[in-house]
């Protein structure tokens, strides 16, 4: 990454295969998963066990990563479960092997 770029995440959480789904934006998804996987913040992902890192998509621009946030907040439950599906089949935590 160059100096003065930025990235910006999407990314979906669960708790296991077809379970709650939480999606959030960050700018650093290593540290926002540190958050999550050691239940940091009060909130959502916190009472639901939410620590499993389905699907994530990188972005330059934060108004972009916003925007795609908001859309996949309006999604139907399926499309989300099938967004997925089609980047993680099988439901593997994409963050377990992360050196936190």
């Amino acid at each position: 990454m160059l100096k003065g770029q930025h990235q910006y995440y999407v990314y979906i959480l669960s708790n296991k295969m077809y379970g709650v789904l939480y999606i959030g934006m960050t700018n650093n998804l290593e540290r926002r998963m540190i958050v999550h996987k050691n239940k940091l913040v009060e909130g959502f992902s916190k009472q639901y066990n939410l620590t499993k890192l389905m699907c994530f998509e990188q972005f330059q621009y934060v108004n972009d990563a916003i925007k795609r946030e908001k859309q996949l907040k309006n999604w139907k439950r399926d499309w989300k479960i099938e967004l997925i599906e089609e980047h993680n089949k099988d439901w593997h935590d994409l963050a377990i092997d992360w050196d936190f």
